[in-house]
């Protein structure tokens, strides 16, 4: 006797928040496959065309670490005492921020980058979701070794907290992807949706303390700091991996609660919404 699949209209909205949930990592584990396969695809397509091919993962990082160390030198930037040579700070730092502009630059895309395979194909759309932070992690790995290479040139020897990466980072893909999910939802209404969050998001790098120290003298950035999840988000993983300390690991858990809660919320309202979407979609 074969399955049968029963859809009524609203039938999202009616399972409840914890089902949605279950519902979101049942439908995850069932296109596990799906997701190993558009991974395997996507991942060889973006660099099939390219001269350099996969090199841009070594020679991006690298263009980004000179124009800041010149700026540096040249007096532009007044990062603070760091505690470690500039170049290995800033590195680290602009690889996180790379892996969250990363995580919700493709979760904001989650269904406007496959919209003619989603109308041609029944299947659980989280995939998509999935599929996306599995490539970006790909990258960061790359990126994360050319990181260590950098740390051991200068003399720094990374703790042994670096083993911990891929759970240090996880909160910040439930951070990324909530906002990304949002704006995927929001801004099939109105593309004025997506260009804010650029905006916004463009000027948050500059209010975060990717490239100077979290102990700004500046009064104003103090305060953005402060409330700013993303600064323990970032500055935690960094510190213990250069360092092997963590100066506020209250704030750090702290974040990590609001981000898979807000991340919940985000999935719950994606979930609810997608239907609506894909149908302004065709």
């Amino acid at each position: 006797m074969s399955n049968k699949v029963i859809y009524e209209p609203n039938q999202f909205a009616k399972i409840g928040f914890f089902k949605t949930m279950l519902a979101v990592i049942k439908n995850t584990v069932a296109s596990k496959e799906l997701i190993l396969q558009l991974y395997k695809r996507d991942f060889l397509m973006q660099y099939k065309k390219s001269f350099l091919g996969l090199g841009w993962m070594i020679f991006g990082p690298i263009m980004g670490i000179v124009s800041w160390v010149l700026m540096d030198s040249a007096g532009v930037l007044s990062p603070g005492d760091v505690g470690v040579p500039y170049p290995v700070y800033v590195l680290f730092g602009t690889s996180i921020w790379g892996l969250f502009m990363s995580f919700f630059a493709s979760s904001s895309q989650t269904l406007q980058i496959a919209a003619g395979f989603i109308q041609q194909v029944n299947f659980h759309h989280e995939a998509l979701l999935f599929k996306q932070g599995l490539q970006n992690l790909t990258n960061f790995g790359i990126s994360l070794i050319i990181n260590v290479i950098v740390m051991l040139s200068f003399g720094v020897v990374p703790s042994w907290y670096i083993v911990l990466m891929p759970l240090l980072i996880i909160p910040i893909f439930f951070l990324a992807a909530s906002a990304g999910l949002i704006i995927s939802i929001l801004s099939t209404l109105t593309s004025d949706v997506s260009r804010i969050a650029s905006f916004f998001l463009s000027l948050l790098m500059f209010i975060t303390p990717v490239i100077y120290d979290s102990s700004e003298k500046v009064l104003w950035l103090q305060q953005c700091n402060l409330y700013n999840p993303l600064t323990y988000l970032i500055t935690a993983p960094r510190d213990l991996i250069l360092t092997g300390t963590m100066s506020n690991p209250f704030y750090y858990i702290v974040s990590i609660v609001m981000t898979i809660l807000l991340f919940m919320v985000a999935l719950r309202f994606f979930y609810i919404s997608e239907k609506k979407v894909i149908e302004k979609m065709i």
